[in-house]
């Protein structure tokens, strides 16, 4: 297979959701990782200094995006490894005994890992279920079944399948009443939505660079508060997991103070070379501009869905969203059949079984919605 750097024509780019793009991506991932190459592959003695001084610049700029305190934050491969390298390590005495909540329409991967996790640490998975015919798991039913044996609850900021948003700080002010720990997966909308891990503060925070912000696979962060990481004894330690990696006293080990002590092995830094021009871009954006570039062309999406007799599987308002629009496609239209039908119109979208996801970003145009709506009532019309 070739791979080529061309231009990249985005107007009916639809993926923010899944992979973002930005003009330029290719050129500056590639001479970033062009440059960490030759200084790699010199015979010479600056290759640490500079790989780490790229990771640290990649945790600095996930620092800047969440309002994470210094120490409070390090990589991961996924969000899957962040969830598993923050439970594990976690007292035993904080889940044993206890339910951990979480919603139905929650990332399927971390359910599959959590579900593996509870007979070994002593916790019942609770799963909110959604309500018969919902799309999305309702805020009321969270809090309805969040009772004070809860010992860990875990949101999802924003649905992957519906593009629901929570009501954030009415959850976590709820689950403080309740005593639980709280972590948020914000993955379907970080970079795209402002996100603080002060306002409302919470335990733990994990997400990944890809979708809005635009970066590459492997490429994950863990946010732990202060005062829950000094808790922490991670499971998974290493070398990194110390105040200093090069200390090699077989006798003399101790977890690093802060949010170091979740690192192990050698970190996988090239998804952080990789991913860094896609920061650095990012934070040189006005957020404002992207988020309401974004509502005009979600905004195009609802009116035609209801021209086109379609079904919304995404709240209408805006504040009860991310940046997606998913549409519930009846039998009549196989979602498979029509996301060729579009990519052979230069149109990328995807779908979970009948459901057709759309997020339109910085590279989508409303000429590119039109090509999008137009292909939609081909399909929708009676053969």
């Amino acid at each position: 297979m070739t791979y080529t750097n061309q231009p990249l024509d985005g107007s009916a780019y639809f993926l923010y959701h899944s992979i973002g793009q930005y003009d330029g991506k290719a050129r500056d991932s590639l001479a970033a990782l062009g440059e960490f190459t030759s200084v790699w592959g010199a015979n010479d003695d600056e290759q640490w200094g500079m790989a780490l001084g790229v990771r640290q610049k990649f945790i600095d700029g996930w620092r800047r995006l969440i309002n994470a305190p210094p120490g409070t934050l390090t990589t991961t491969e996924n969000v899957t490894t962040s969830l598993h390298s923050l439970i594990s390590s976690l007292p035993d005495d904080l889940l044993r005994g206890k339910r951990v909540l979480v919603a139905a329409d929650c990332f399927p991967s971390l359910h599959f890992m959590l579900t593996g996790m509870a007979e070994r640490r002593g916790f019942t998975l609770d799963t909110v279920p959604l309500r018969q015919g919902a799309a999305w798991v309702d805020d009321e039913d969270m809090i309805a079944g969040w009772g004070a044996d809860v010992g860990l609850a875990l949101l999802t900021w924003v649905s992957s399948t519906s593009s629901h948003r929570i009501d954030l700080e009415a959850l976590v002010a709820h689950g403080r009443k309740m005593g639980s720990l709280i972590g948020v997966d914000i993955t379907q909308a970080a970079g795209l939505l402002p996100y603080d891990v002060l306002d409302p503060a919470v335990d733990f925070t994990i997400s990944t660079s890809l979708k809005w912000l635009c970066g590459t696979p492997g490429a994950g962060v863990l946010h732990v508060a202060a005062n829950l990481a000094r808790q922490c004894q991670p499971e998974l330690r290493g070398w990194f997991s110390q105040p200093n990696p090069f200390s090699w006293d077989l006798e003399r080990f101790e977890f690093a103070p802060d949010a170091r002590r979740f690192d192990h092995g050698t970190p996988a830094i090239m998804a952080n070379v990789a991913s860094l021009p896609a920061l650095e871009w990012h934070a040189g954006q006005d957020m404002g501009a992207l988020l309401a570039h974004n509502r005009a062309l979600t905004g195009m999406l609802i009116e035609a869905v209801d021209d086109l007799g379609l079904t919304l599987a995404t709240p209408r308002p805006e504040h009860q969203r991310g940046g997606s629009i998913m549409i519930a496609l009846p039998k009549t239209i196989p979602a498979g059949a029509l996301l060729q039908q579009l990519k052979s119109d230069a149109v990328f979208a995807d779908a979970r079984s009948q459901t057709l996801r759309l997020s339109p970003g910085v590279l989508t145009t409303q000429k590119g919605v039109e090509k999008l709506l137009q292909s939609l009532r081909l399909a929708t019309i009676p053969k």
